[in-house]
């Protein structure tokens, strides 16, 4: 458990996160597209597309470049040395945007107030205990090492929040993850170290339920 710990404190020193520092007001003018899925200001209302408001720029500015490479052929990716995320549902939507752009609708979320969200009581202790104390007997750190006790993340080191994010979003990337680590169509820009692919992989389908629950409620 010590050497995961330190092993967090490592990754957050090295990291190589995109950098952030948008215009929060240019980016309102670059969003009318995203409200759609993602809602004003950030806040979705549908379970399976993520909140953005609140999210620290560094974070969003990562993402948003990775889905970019995700549209991107395997060949291609190499090339460029990015690593992509694929989201159908946003294929061709940043297309015509440039480093500048990105950064500012990365500015842009970060400034608005997350809506928050609230935690079901059925498994919430189950999924308060994973998220703060991790799973000893799998090797399951806590969540708390790069997401904070408050679920705010590190802006920083640009490890995302997570408090008030939806519990299905959440499960949904878990999953995702834990496919990529066993070699399954999946999520894996989570860097070579693989800290998130590790972590899922350890983890059981009510493990996963029960932590995104928790987080939900947790801002």
């Amino acid at each position: 458990m010590k050497k995961l710990f330190v092993s967090f404190l490592v990754i957050a020193s090295v990291a190589g996160f995109a950098q952030a520092g948008g215009d929060a007001a240019a980016g309102k003018n670059k969003v009318a597209t995203c409200v759609a899925c993602h809602g004003e200001g950030g806040n979705s209302l549908v379970p399976n597309f993520p909140k953005l408001a609140g999210q620290n720029e560094r974070y969003l500015v990562k993402q948003l470049k990775d889905i970019q490479c995700g549209a991107l052929s395997a060949a291609e990716q190499k090339a460029q040395k990015c690593n992509g995320r694929a989201i159908p549902t946003m294929t061709g939507l940043l297309d015509n945007f440039n480093d500048a752009d990105l950064a500012d609708i990365a500015a842009y979320y970060a400034s608005q107030p997350s809506s928050g969200g609230q935690a079901k009581a059925a498994n919430a202790a189950k999924g308060e205990e994973i998220y703060r104390a991790g799973i000893r007997s799998k090797g399951v750190a806590a969540c708390t090492a790069c997401h904070s006790p408050t679920g705010k993340g590190n802006a920083p080191a640009g490890y995302p929040a997570l408090g008030g994010q939806h519990a299905d979003y959440i499960a949904a990337q878990l999953k995702a993850f834990r496919a990529a680590a066993d070699g399954l169509a999946g999520r894996s820009n989570d860097g070579e170290t693989k800290i998130m692919r590790d972590v899922a992989y350890r983890m059981s389908d009510s493990e996963i339920d029960a932590v995104a629950n928790y987080i939900s409620g947790l801002y």
